[in-house]
């Protein structure tokens, strides 16, 4: 087992939190989100959003960190450290989920490496309405050699930089990418709010219209929220371990939320307004990203150009996200194993790409095969991920820290700073009764009455 001190630490504070919120800034904010929004009455989503990010999001975020830093440990470690005997379980779930979600998010991954190299060979010409698209995309997925292919790129590129470690490949690669992912949305922002019509789009997802919304509106909101902030996989505990004892937890913590919900919202403003702009509707579910967006490109002036910067953008999104799964399962083999980095990367790194091929192969060659309720082996290693081992994670973490542990050690390790006296209070009052149960409400709707009720 490896000395904790000996563990790498960030080179700054900076560096953390554009690792953080890159781990957090995932297709989640890029894809998800929008479409979420778009089917539960836009603003009114938006609003619920926040709130959830507020009262579950941000407090279960701390937690995670908290953890990581006072253990310097890997998810199972740290659990073993500050529960002791069964809570370890927790840090195993932290470090399966990651490597269970790297399966099937890896070919996402590729998808979105495949349609830059299309839109940059010009097929947002023939996108000319939802039909072509979806054969497009349908034939794409279709394709075992290309999806396999692109797998297998989209995680060369991720091994490649968790190799080269915390500072010199995590840090250094999000300090580039963070920014150039921002910068793309705001080009896209404005090309977006130039189009004729775009007003109406607008309207449709900055005024909330409170007469949609359902219990339904309100636990998909709080799942996005949970689900979106990398919480509940260990990748927060992970990161965290990587602070130095000086680095202030509360403030970094506020600065990644805020720029991960920043990314969401932003990702809204570039697509309604031009959803909106060719008279198309935003209640298109899951498949607007690629089904419907190729064919609001093909109505742009430099379309191509616009699609481009699109998916490079969903690229960027996925890739930091990558990184920090993968980093969760290098760390705990590398603390509770003693392997070296290089090895864990490339043994871990070879087999999520070994068991993401079925993934890949949903679509054509074992489309047939179905694993658990109908579902292919894709869709169960979304559900099984999503839907129970994250929110289950993110509930125990709660837990641990609120009750096991305690919150009088945990807030030791939060900022000194006696002006955020009040905050420490409602952290604390939030990660023992209102996590818990908002996440108790998260697991009960999405994995059992949305499982028994799918319609």
């Amino acid at each position: 087992m490896s000395d904790k001190n000996s563990r790498e630490h960030w080179g700054s504070k900076i560096g953390f939190i554009l690792a953080a919120a890159g781990s957090a800034i995932g297709l989640g904010n890029i894809w998800k989100f929008p479409y979420l929004a778009g089917e539960n009455g836009g603003g009114a989503f938006v609003v619920l959003y926040l709130i959830c990010i507020v009262v579950l999001g941000l407090p279960v975020m701390i937690a995670e960190i908290v953890i990581g830093r006072h253990t310097g440990r890997d998810p199972v470690g740290a659990f073993k450290q500050i529960g002791g005997g069964r809570w370890k379980l927790v840090g195993y779930l932290g470090v399966a989920s990651g490597f269970f979600i790297m399966t099937y998010y890896s070919v996402v991954g590729g998808w979105t490496i495949g349609y830059i190299v299309k839109s940059a060979g010009g097929f947002i010409g023939s996108m000319t309405d939802i039909r072509a698209a979806e054969e497009t995309f349908t034939r794409f997925i279709q394709n075992p050699f290309e999806t396999v292919f692109y797998l297998f790129l989209f995680m060369a590129i991720t091994v490649f930089i968790v190799m080269r470690g915390i500072k010199d490949g995590i840090e250094k690669w999000n300090k580039f990418l963070l920014p150039l992912l921002f910068i793309i949305l705001i080009v896209l922002i404005i090309r977006s709010l130039t189009l004729e019509g775009a007003s109406a789009g607008l309207a449709f997802y900055l005024k909330p219209d409170f007469s949609k919304v359902d219990v339904k509106t309100v636990i998909e909101a709080m799942g996005q929220c949970f689900f979106s902030l990398s919480l509940g996989m260990g990748a927060m505990i992970t990161y965290g371990s990587y602070l130095n004892k000086e680095d202030k937890i509360l403030s970094s913590s506020l600065q990644i939320v805020t720029l991960d919900t920043f990314a969401a919202i932003l990702s809204g403003l570039a697509i309604f307004p031009a959803l909106f702009a060719v008279g198309m509707t935003p209640d298109k579910g899951p498949g607007l990203t690629f089904n419907i967006l190729p064919v609001v490109f093909s109505k742009m002036s430099y379309g191509s150009v616009f699609a481009v910067l699109f998916f490079i953008l969903l690229f960027i999104a996925a890739l930091t996200s990558s990184i920090s799964l993968v980093e969760v399962v290098v760390a705990f083999i590398t603390d509770e194993k003693g392997w070296s980095r290089r090895k864990a990367v490339l043994v871990f790194g070879s087999l999520i790409f070994l068991l993401g091929i079925p993934s890949a192969l949903s679509f054509s060659t074992l489309k047939d095969v179905r694993i658990f309720f109908g579902t292919t082996y894709f869709d169960f290693m979304d559900r099984l991920t999503t839907i129970y081992m994250l929110p289950i994670g993110g509930l125990f973490i709660a837990l641990c820290l609120g009750w096991k542990y305690g919150l009088k050690n945990a807030i030791h390790e939060l900022d000194a700073d006696t002006r955020l006296a009040a905050l420490k209070k409602m952290w604390a009052f939030s990660i023992r009764y209102i996590s818990p149960l908002i996440l108790v409400a998260i697991i009960l709707y999405f994995g059992v009455y949305r499982m028994l009720f799918p319609h």
